[in-house]
């Protein structure tokens, strides 16, 4: 590990550079340092600045200030993956918390994920979406297609597709603290769920588990929904036991409202070591959808947890 990662105020500086596309001089350092709880004078930080310099961390743009090397890029990437660990599964806790789903009315709001796509893969997308659908292996039977957003450029649209934390939502209005624990591989045999090929778990990651698994070309889920064969997406929650007659409520009322899961639920589910005082709640993940899409060849980006949306828009 390099020095610099235990030096924090280094570490800010180059952090502020980072977030720059123009050079930056000593004072506007000093001023944002500040911000940050970092009083330093201009004639500190250009010292850190001389040292960054010889470590090859950042260089001199004339008189106009440092921008950030390679090398500096890449040291403040690794240097802030510790402080990364934990973000994915904060901000999805932050949409549950959000969401104002009442599966009795049908009202309120559900957590989304939203996908931008070019227009002329529209009509091939939604065919993926829909075969996924079709075949029971989405969080929810329905999605819908935006354009009017500021987050769509011209010539795409976006894609909503329900974010299961919204079940997490749910279930916590209903009194019930729930985990989300894992995001995984599950293996599917002749139209049966059989086991978990990989698990990663939600607190100890800097990604979305999901996201990974499908970039890194993980998933046959084209194939799943073809033959009834395959690796798909799936999340594992985690309950108290002792709450599964309110957690069956809670999932026959999100049924009635067109939510596709579980998938099981049980103290041992498929190869999950047991927990006699838990209840593991496996559901197929939304991200199934995108995933067929990507493994047909079209190109999607996707913003996970992207908000919280009205149910009845997603019903229009």
């Amino acid at each position: 590990m390099s020095f610099i990662r235990s030096e924090r105020k280094w570490l800010e500086i180059l952090r502020i550079l980072s977030e720059s596309t123009e050079p930056m001089g000593a004072k506007r350092l000093s001023e944002l340092m500040a911000e940050r709880g970092f009083v330093l004078s201009d004639r500190a930080v250009q010292y850190y600045l001389s040292e960054l310099d010889d470590m090859g961390f950042t260089y001199k743009v004339g008189n106009k200030g440092r921008l950030l090397t390679a090398e500096g890029m890449a040291e403040i990437e690794c240097a802030l993956v510790e402080e990364r660990v934990g973000f994915v599964i904060s901000k999805l806790e932050r949409l549950a918390f959000r969401s104002t789903f009442n599966p009795r009315t049908g009202t309120g709001d559900v957590a989304y994920n939203l996908s931008v796509v070019a227009d002329a893969d529209v009509e091939g997308v939604s065919a993926a979406f829909d075969e996924v659908i079709d075949r029971g292996m989405g969080f929810f039977s329905r999605y819908g297609i935006i354009d009017q957003d500021p987050r769509i450029p011209p010539g795409h649209v976006g894609f909503i597709t329900v974010c299961s934390i919204t079940m997490d939502g749910v279930i916590q209005k209903a009194g019930v603290p729930v985990n989300m624990a894992y995001g995984g591989r599950l293996v599917i045999q002749d139209g049966q769920a059989e086991a978990f090929a990989d698990l990663i778990g939600y607190r100890g990651t800097t990604v979305d588990p999901l996201q990974l698994f499908i970039s890194a070309g993980l998933t046959s889920i084209g194939s799943t929904v073809s033959t009834g064969t395959g690796v798909v997406l799936a999340n594992v929650r985690q309950v108290p036991a002792s709450a599964k007659a309110r957690v069956e409520e809670v999932i026959s009322l999100m049924r009635d409202q067109d939510f596709m899961f579980p998938v099981t639920m049980d103290t041992q589910v498929f190869n999950l070591r047991e927990d006699p005082y838990r209840l593991s709640i496996v559901a197929y993940s939304g991200m199934n959808l995108i995933g067929n899409a990507i493994e047909k060849g079209f190109s999607i980006r996707t913003e996970i947890g992207a908000g919280n949306i009205s149910y009845a828009k997603l019903l229009q």
